[in-house]
């Protein structure tokens, strides 16, 4: 099988914004009873351990922008008060991230994702609950996210089984830094 970030990229690219305006539209889905799972924020700004995770969750999506970000700009955008970054452990593994960027009273999910052996357990609807969760639990009045085809399939779905809305839908040529 051929992973997304191997195979040919679209000609197109195609953005899907999704917003969550109230509380009331979270529609959580937590693995309850998994003792296993721990997801704990990083107090502290680390940027090896942070493009760790960034590549380990992206590379096959082709994300690329933290990447060819330089180190000190890195540090300085995961370090600002307004930025946050969770990181879900299963059996004191990392597997996954995310990462809220408060904007006022809207805060946008910046990045999401797991890492591929991950994928298919249930951790990606109960790292999303978290973090729509921990969102609101901050304060924000509209949390956001985008996500395109260049995502995993079951990504919009996810956000959409948790109460997401899609408000705007973008399509572009293919940017060279994805093919």
């Amino acid at each position: 099988m051929t992973s997304p970030a191997h195979s040919a990229a679209p000609d197109t690219l195609i953005t899907y914004y999704l917003q969550i305006t109230d509380r009331s539209q979270f529609k959580p889905a937590y693995l309850e009873g998994d003792a296993h799972l721990l997801v704990m924020k990083m107090e502290r700004p680390d940027v090896r351990f942070y493009k760790f995770m960034y590549t380990a969750v992206g590379e096959v999506w082709r994300w690329r922008d933290r990447i060819i970000m330089p180190e000190a700009e890195l540090e300085a955008a995961i370090s600002r008060a307004e930025t946050s970054v969770h990181v879900l452990y299963a059996r004191g593994v990392p597997a996954g991230y995310f990462e809220l960027v408060k904007q006022g009273e809207s805060t946008e999910l910046m990045y999401f994702g797991l890492r591929p052996e991950f994928v298919g357990q249930g951790y990606g609807k109960h790292l999303l609950s978290v973090a729509i969760a921990t969102a609101f639990d901050e304060g924000c009045k509209r949390l956001w996210v985008h996500t395109c085809n260049l995502d995993a399939p079951e990504a919009l779905i996810n956000y959409q089984k948790r109460g997401f809305v899609i408000y705007e839908t973008k399509n572009e040529p293919m940017p060279g830094r994805y093919t």
